[in-house]
């Protein structure tokens, strides 16, 4: 199974709208390094947000943490775990490093891990490379990933435990980054909530019970074709339409 398909079994079903709210005004210009926000969105009456969280909201996309490199790196990483696919974008394509951005500004408590992650790649890359996560090849970008990705477990490296630690977060906010966005819930082929067809009691369970349907309120109550039609009463309570 490909990464893609795997990370969209784990998915389905629990992160729809697991960060919704967390993610209401991150959306940026294509052309955005995650501090620039979309004045269109930022403008915006988003719905279910009060004054005071707009305002907290306008607050954060105006401050500053991470550094055009540790952004660089952030793009690099998230296209790693979720590159583009025949049928859908990459996560920078999403503007999943703006998430992010915005996120570790919005919970604090994610900046040392993320911050600190990021040193941690970059010195793992010069040990390894003599260069720089984000100038090292893809081979070796994809050397290190693996090694912190899919850590072996049975001889486990206690210098490798930073990198996997971080991996783990880039990974989860990724995921919640990119799923929670229109492109990745079409990826998901998620429909929401939608009327299903109900036509009537089975046949079966009607004759278990020794009833029937009146042949007149099967026309006008189990007539799928009438279903966008809104009943009408008379005074008595009669059924009209």
């Amino acid at each position: 199974m490909k990464r893609r398909d795997t990370l969209k079994t784990l998915l389905v079903g629990t992160v729809a709208g697991a960060a919704a709210a967390s993610t209401i005004g991150c959306k940026t210009d294509a052309t955005s390094t995650g501090n620039e926000v979309s004045k269109e969105v930022a403008n915006q009456e988003l719905y279910g947000r009060l004054p005071h969280e707009l305002e907290r909201d306008e607050k954060l996309r105006n401050e500053i943490f991470l550094n055009q490199h540790e952004l660089a790196t952030i793009a690099v990483l998230c296209d790693i775990i979720l590159p583009a696919s025949p049928t859908a974008g990459s996560a920078t394509d999403a503007e999943v490093p703006a998430f992010i951005e915005f996120i570790v500004k919005d919970m604090p408590y994610h900046q040392l891990p993320m911050r600190g992650g990021l040193m941690w790649l970059d010195i793992e890359s010069n040990r390894r490379f003599d260069k720089e996560f984000i100038s090292a090849s893809e081979a070796q970008q994809i050397e290190i990933v693996e090694d912190i990705a899919y850590p072996d477990t049975e001889g486990e490296k206690p210098a490798m435990a930073p990198g996997i630690k971080f991996f783990n977060l880039m990974r989860n906010l990724t995921l919640t980054g990119y799923y929670t966005t229109r492109m990745g819930i079409d990826d998901l082929g998620y429909v929401g909530n939608f009327p299903n067809t109900w036509d009537g009691v089975p046949d079966e369970v009607l004759k278990d019970h020794d009833v029937a349907y009146e042949p007149e309120w099967l026309a006008k109550c189990v007539d799928q074709s009438q279903r966008e039609v809104i009943a009408e009463w008379d005074d008595e309570g009669n059924l009209l339409t």
